[in-house]
């Protein structure tokens, strides 16, 4: 009963982002409503974030909460020394540099906001993410 229930809420998630996109493809003028593209950018990353990174974690990464960082086998106090996941991941932010920021305005002032908005979308689930996961992961089982 709990496996049904839990895919009929992502069946659910995956129908509001859909439609969310089908009001942002469908209506007409210049006036966007922020909130649908909130919604669906929300949706995508949620089904993204459970199925996606779950199945690079599982099979590709093959992921182990047991294995140690090379800061705790090598700590020396200076090049290796454990520290805060929040403070791991803050340096980690703030090195980030794609063609996503790039390239998403170009395509939304030569055709519209929402060939942007999917690049960009699109752009995060299939390649940024990934590739900061997959680098964070390097990093963390060096």
């Amino acid at each position: 009963m709990n496996n049904v229930r839990t895919r009929l809420i992502w069946l659910a998630v995956a129908l509001i982002g859909a439609a969310a996109f089908a009001m942002l493809a469908l209506s007409r003028g210049e006036h966007v409503n922020a909130v649908w593209l909130v919604i669906a950018s929300v949706a995508c990353y949620s089904i993204a974030y459970r199925f996606y990174s779950l199945f690079i974690a599982r099979r590709i990464l093959e992921l182990d909460d047991r294995r140690r960082t090379p800061a705790e086998r090598f700590n020396d106090g200076l090049d290796y020394v454990p520290t805060n996941k929040w403070v791991l991941f803050g340096h980690h932010f703030a090195a980030i540099a794609g063609a996503g920021p790039l390239v998403g305005p170009i395509l939304a002032a030569q055709m519209g906001f929402l060939p942007g908005t999917i690049w960009i979308l699109v752009g995060v689930m299939l390649a940024g993410a990934v590739q900061d996961f997959l680098v964070l992961f390097s990093v963390l089982t060096a």
